[in-house]
């Protein structure tokens, strides 16, 4: 086979794709929680304990200098990451959750027995006649 056969049978499976539309998702998913964060929780978050900007937060290293940036620890970026770290590791485990106890119910009615045909019933109950019978 070529090199492109193999490769259009490798994309074209169906974990493949959906892979890749777990990525997209995921990503735009991301973009949404971090919006979330920055935009709305933060802000509150912030104005409650005074004012506070997080994503202003920083300690400097060391100052600017002519066309020299300053150098600067900004932990309230990190502590914003933190909260989209929280929020989205808190969605993945109520979707897997979820997921789970459909799953666990679907095995549950799998696993129960199938109430008996009417005929089998039947044929149950004629055997079991004859067996009084004897």
């Amino acid at each position: 086979m070529s090199l492109m056969s193999d490769f259009k049978d490798f994309a074209l499976r169906g974990n493949v794709v959906d892979m890749a539309v777990g990525i997209i998702i995921g990503a735009a998913f991301g973009k949404i929680v971090a919006s979330l964060v920055n935009d709305l929780i933060m802000p509150v978050v912030g104005n409650l304990i005074g004012g506070v900007d997080f994503s202003k937060l920083g300690y400097v290293l060391k100052a600017a200098e002519g066309e020299v940036e300053a150098v600067v620890v900004r932990y309230g970026a990190f502590i914003q990451t933190i909260i989209d770290f929280l929020i989205i590791g808190l969605a993945i485990f109520m979707a897997i959750k979820v997921m789970n106890r459909m799953q666990r119910k679907k095995e549950e009615e799998d696993a129960a027995p199938a109430e008996p045909s009417e005929e089998v019933q039947l044929l149950r109950d004629i055997r079991d006649s004859l067996k009084k019978g004897d």
